[in-house]
């Protein structure tokens, strides 16, 4: 199945912004932050098709997952 992966901010530093890949049906969201090295507590924001997701999620054909890290403002 083809997932399109779509990193932000810190997270883009030595990777992508987006990129598609093929991926085994059954595939869960955490799967793809082990293969790119990203530590769950890297990630604040995780979304799939825009929705909020958690990294157990299943993925499906065509889905599309956000990665974003925390972000400080004042």
């Amino acid at each position: 199945m083809r997932v399109t992966v779509k990193l932000f901010a810190t997270l883009r530093e030595g990777r992508f912004k987006a990129v598609t890949w093929d991926l085994p049906e059954g595939t869960e969201v955490g799967e793809i932050l082990r293969r790119l090295n990203i530590k769950q507590e890297e990630v604040s924001i995780l979304l799939v098709n825009g929705r909020e997701a958690k990294v157990c999620q299943v993925l499906s054909e065509g889905d599309a997952v956000s990665a974003f890290p925390p972000i400080g403002g004042g």
